[in-house]
């Protein structure tokens, strides 16, 4: 029952998740394109009342024409639309699912044991849930220091945004070397979204409650605040199709369990950036097909770091395997978790829907076996203790 439990609510949660970040970037996609497409008012009265730019468009049988004031209007209203609750609820939602799948077994799913350094194959359980926290923790303090050191009067954002870029690098190098590859994708997007949650509850919303308070009272708001509040907001922008894709490549072994992984996780982050800034220049009346060419020349790149080498993995131990002894080792190695009642007490159902307890189940699911056993994603944290001998005989495996 308590399996059941946390299953369920890891649906709820998930349901919640995705609905939330659908909302959070669907309106951040949006203000950003309203933003780059406004133009200058035609009408004198709007531009003597104040208005910076207008933008008209056609949507549900209507027109809608926003416009933008760069000061105060000469009444501001109460009910003016803040977005902020999207991006809390999609980071709350978040970290709740990575307590409830990740934390609540780090051992399983945290620890690297294939780790090259020592001290992180060697970890506890908790130590790997700190170890994960400090990293969410960490990797907003960096980027925040970055952020109010490198351009804290947003006169040098190309540098801060070249800095950045390094400490992705340098947070995906890391991510891959401590924890699983599952976990190590999926904390980099978390650091990247930590980041973006932390900018509007830190930055944009205070930034844009001291205006609001200034103008209300008559008085000329600090023109920092605007700034530093579409620095952060542009950021964001920028890490969406990053940590979109790092959210669901969870259901991709072949990416995360490669030894180059935290290069193909650099090359997807770079690619959903560029992908990104071809439209934000199109919103602007740019068009520079440069940019999706070169993400899409990285994610070329990517497919081919991470494919199988030719001929891997086809050692054979001794002759082509029998029926008896590939049964064998899925009984021995998998059947914990994937049948139809794991005896794995972390599951209710099998992982992934893939239960193997009969042959043609097996056979089934015979290509994906062969690759999570090849790349040593499973069994997971070798729990089982699978040895190359006993790998070399699923490699072999041939119908």
């Amino acid at each position: 029952m308590q399996a059941y439990i946390i299953d369920f609510a890891n649906l709820l949660l998930r349901w919640l998740h995705v609905i939330a970040a659908i909302a959070w970037i669907g309106e951040s996609i949006y203000f950003v394109m309203l933003d780059n497409g406004l133009r200058t008012p035609k009408a004198a009265e709007d531009r003597e009342k104040g208005v910076f730019g207008e933008m008209w468009a056609v949507h549900g049988g209507g027109f809608y024409h926003n416009q933008k004031y760069a000061t105060a209007p000469a009444k501001l209203p109460n009910d003016l639309h803040w977005s902020f609750w999207k991006a809390y609820t999609t980071w709350l939602s978040g970290f709740a699912l990575f307590v409830i799948l990740y934390m609540a077994n780090p051992g399983f799913y945290l620890v690297n044991p294939n780790s090259n350094w020592a001290w992180a194959a060697s970890m506890t359980g908790w130590q790997a849930n700190l170890l994960a926290l400090a990293f969410l923790l960490g990797g907003w303090v960096v980027y925040n220091e970055l952020c109010k050191r490198i351009s804290p009067n947003m006169d040098r954002d190309g540098l801060l945004s070249v800095t950045v870029a390094v400490m992705m690098i340098v947070v995906a190098y890391l991510s891959t070397q401590m924890f699983t590859g599952r976990a190590a994708f999926l904390l980099t997007g978390a650091v990247m979204a930590t980041a973006m949650s932390a900018n509007v509850f830190f930055w944009i919303i205070p930034g844009q409650r001291r205006m609001v308070k200034a103008m209300k009272a008559g008085e000329a708001p600090n023109p920092l605040d605007g700034k530093r509040g579409k620095q952060r907001s542009v950021h964001n922008t920028y890490f969406t199709l990053p940590v979109v894709l790092l959210m669901v490549s969870n259901h991709y072994s072949f990416i995360y369990s490669h030894e180059l992984s935290w290069v193909v996780m650099v090359l997807f982050i770079f690619a959903g950036a560029l992908i990104r800034q071809f439209f934000v220049l199109m919103h602007a009346g740019k068009t520079q097909p440069a940019y999706p060419a070169v993400g899409i020349g990285l994610i070329l790149l990517a497919f081919w770091v991470a494919a199988p080498s030719p001929g891997a993995g086809n050692v054979s131990a001794s002759g082509a395997p029998s029926q008896a002894q590939i049964s064998g080792l899925i009984d021995q190695h998998c059947s914990q978790c994937h049948a139809r009642n794991p005896e794995h007490a972390g599951f209710s159902a099998p992982p992934a829907g893939y239960a193997f307890d009969t042959w043609d189940e097996i056979l089934g699911h015979q290509a994906q076996i062969k690759q999570v056993v090849a790349s040593r994603y499973m069994p997971l944290g070798n729990i089982t203790n699978m040895s190359d001998e006993e790998r070399d005989i699923i490699a072999a495996w041939e119908e």
